[in-house]
């Protein structure tokens, strides 16, 4: 099998390529990738290369496939895995495997750690790593791209399971967010922002009364709310509450009169920067958590934090950095139930637009940028589908589909998209 895809060789050194996928054996699958969603992960893995903890060290020689964020249809089993994976399956992959009896060993990962499997390809082949960790998920739900997002929402499913709040008199620790407590997301309207926003309002088990999402830019503020309305919100019990905290005089005081000046139970920071930090560490609530979900490219990243409320208020932190095979599985579960991502896509794209959009991802405005990888389409923000159309037929035909779903990305549109869409 032939397959073209997107190769890392070194610090900012991608290339497409085109190659011969070797014979599957019988602890491997091959799969076809219909879509994958660019993390700033991979950003951060084109620049660091072999810096990067996740990238081999002979990456030169022995190439990797990028792109962890993906979803397909099995093609071809190994013998050994009939039993349980059949080909016509609908797929998705969680990408943060342990596996150190593998060839690449500790902190192995498709997308940043192998020759044959990333997301940014057309084919791949699924490894023995993947299969034995029971990281190869079957999707059931509607289109692809809801399962190529399933990834960076189980990411948000893992911290809000991460938080965690204390019993007076014990050494006990009770996992998860307060029921019926008070949320802060601050830097909230970014892709991941969105996500959480998404899955803390739809959850049915457990959610907070009260969410307050921050950020310094209006416009994104606004397109969150049109996304996720405050009316919406109220109607599954939970006042919504978006803030520009740069309009503030004085932010931590604007938080916390929201509160009636209690604080915050569960604090979430989505940037990696100080003085987000430090607002967060300033709004908790006694035993209030404070959870650091951004990933920063410094390693040498540090805030003040009061410790004086760490002793006497019981305050704490905690972070955490993808999600488990249990978040990926609850994720996928609530794409199955109808649980639509599209708000975070602004972007879509073919193969062809991968190095470029990869490699200056943080140059780019909105949030994820979607990836069909048999397509050959220019990077194109859904808000450009109706002036690009004027000329495009392609994109008059998707600015009339999302035009439908108030410009969000749609099953219809992406099926219209595989369907007639120029191939790579």
């Amino acid at each position: 099998m032939h397959t073209k895809a997107i190769r890392l060789y070194g610090k900012e050194d991608l290339r497409l390529e085109e190659f011969e996928l070797p014979k599957i054996h019988d602890d491997e699958i091959l799969a076809k990738v219909v879509s994958n969603s660019i993390c700033m992960s991979s950003y951060k893995a084109a620049h660091q290369g072999t810096d990067h903890k996740r990238i081999p060290d002979d990456v030169a020689q022995h190439p990797i496939i990028i792109g962890h964020e993906f979803a397909g249809e099995i093609l071809q089993v190994g013998k050994n895995w009939q039993h349980r994976y059949r080909p016509g399956q609908k797929y998705s992959i969680q990408p943060a495997i342990y596996y150190p009896e593998g060839p690449v060993g500790i902190l192995s990962a498709p997308g940043y750690s192998y020759p044959f499997i990333g997301g940014d390809a057309t084919y791949v082949i699924i490894p023995k790593d993947v299969l034995v960790q029971n990281c190869l998920l079957v999707y059931d739900g509607p289109g692809f791209y809801p399962a190529s997002l399933a990834e960076p929402l189980s990411c948000v499913i893992g911290a809000m399971h991460a938080n965690y709040h204390t019993q007076p008199g014990s050494y006990l620790h009770n996992m998860e967010i307060v029921q019926g407590g008070k949320m802060a997301i601050l830097a909230g309207v970014g892709p991941m922002g969105l996500a959480a926003i998404n899955y803390v309002v739809n959850r049915r088990d457990r959610k907070p009364s009260l969410l307050v999402i921050t950020d310094i830019d209006q416009a994104r503020l606004e397109r969150a709310a049109t996304i996720f309305p405050v009316d919406w919100a109220r109607e599954k019990g939970i006042n919504l509450i978006y803030l520009n905290t740069r309009e503030a005089a004085d932010p931590v005081a604007a938080l916390r009169q929201l509160t009636g000046d209690t604080g915050y139970d569960d604090v979430f920071v989505f940037a990696p920067v100080p003085v987000v930090i430090e607002q967060g560490d300033a709004i908790l609530a006694f035993d209030g958590c404070l959870n650091f979900f951004a990933g920063p490219s410094d390693p040498t990243l540090s805030a003040r934090l009061n410790f004086y409320n760490v002793h006497y208020a019981y305050t704490h932190i905690v972070g955490t950095s993808g999600g488990n095979n249990d978040d990926m599985i609850e994720a996928l579960a609530c794409m199955s139930k109808g649980l639509d991502p599209a708000g975070l896509i602004t972007h879509i794209g073919g193969l062809n637009a991968v190095i470029d959009t990869t490699l200056n991802l943080p140059n780019i405005p909105g949030g994820k940028k979607l990836i069909y990888t048999h397509k050959n389409l220019p990077l194109t923000p859904l808000a450009g589908f109706e002036e690009k159309g004027k000329t495009d037929p392609l994109f008059r035909e998707l600015a009339r589909i999302i035009g439908k779903t108030k410009g969000l990305w749609s099953v219809e549109a992406e099926e219209f998209l595989l369907d007639h869409a120029p191939e790579i």
